[in-house]
């Protein structure tokens, strides 16, 4: 009977002992109260308390937590904008017993200042100043933050702005503002090709033109080297410079026939064929170079200044 009641006994002081012992993951805190009252905070490992006197109340994780915070607000220029604020933070290690007894609910309070700090700094900025200064933002939260949860036990490790939603008439006006000035430049690139398209095919033009007139000017110099030779060679057989000159003028009259005749899709042009059109030519080209000359020498002689007597 004795051995009977023993086993009982046995496991039950097997049960109290085992449950003496107690481990604590990885960053993480243990606090364990007893009898209601705060008594130890353990750390990571193998830990030992009183069995049916000491309580394990809590575990508080030490890692890096998040806190994704959205705000809408109104900005200088009565535009409605929602943000997103991401907040980082610890429980300070040294700082357990603070982090669990003094504040209930952490996320609250840190979401209440937050909105505080938000509401306070973007009615300051017009919506383009709030793209761009999203930074001095999440700066001025975690000051905010960094002052009023240290004594929390809580370190804020950063803060930052990951999101800026305005209204959706507002974004709709924005991405037409951009897309007109993406229109306008590109209409502005267009006018400077255009522009540079002109100017270079008139450079072009103006320099065919030149080396066309040069061409014509060598052509025309190499023809009256030509005539003059040929009137050389006519003069040492015995033929006068006029009776060579018609010469000329009348197998050059008769080429110009034979490579009109011989173009297919030259136009109609009435010429005279007969061999005294090209003396009417030569004595035409003669009168009127006699005249020229004329007229020159009258002007010469009217421009001489005259001598004082």
């Amino acid at each position: 009977m004795g051995n009977f009641l023993l086993i009982p006994l046995i496991f039950f002081g097997l049960i109290v002992l085992f449950s003496s012992f107690f481990t604590v993951k990885q960053q993480t805190a243990a606090i364990v109260e007893r009898f209601g009252r705060f008594n130890s905070i353990r750390q990571s490992g193998l830990q030992m308390k009183i069995p049916l006197v000491d309580r394990i109340v809590s575990r508080v994780g030490l890692k890096i937590q998040q806190l994704d915070v959205i705000v809408e607000t109104k900005t200088l220029d009565d535009v409605f904008v929602k943000l997103k604020v991401s907040v980082q933070y610890v429980v300070i290690k040294s700082k357990v017993y603070e982090a669990f007894y003094k504040l209930e609910y952490p996320h609250d309070q840190i979401t209440s200042y937050v909105f505080d700090v938000v509401r306070a700094e973007v009615p300051k900025m017009k919506l383009d100043d709030v793209f761009v200064k999203k930074d001095d933002i999440a700066i001025a939260v975690k000051t905010e933050l960094q002052d009023a949860m240290l004594d929390y036990g809580y370190d804020i490790i950063k803060t930052l702005v990951t999101d800026i939603d305005p209204d959706a008439q507002v974004k709709e006006a924005m991405n037409r503002i951009n897309a007109s000035e993406r229109e306008k430049i590109a209409a502005q690139f267009e006018g400077d090709a255009a522009r540079i398209l002109i100017v270079e095919k008139a450079k072009a033009e103006a320099e065919s033109k030149r080396l066309q007139g040069q061409g014509i000017a060598d052509q025309r110099r190499e023809i009256a080297r030509g005539l003059e030779e040929s009137v050389e060679v006519l003069n040492k057989v015995g033929i006068n410079s006029q009776e060579a000159s018609a010469l000329i003028v009348v197998t050059q009259h008769y080429d110009t026939l034979q490579s009109i005749g011989e173009e297919t899709n030259t136009n109609l042009i009435l010429l005279p064929n007969s061999p005294q059109a090209g003396s009417d030519m030569l004595n035409n080209m003669v009168a009127s170079f006699t005249a020229s000359n004329m007229i020159g020498e009258s002007m010469k002689k009217t421009n001489v200044p005259k001598k004082n007597s």
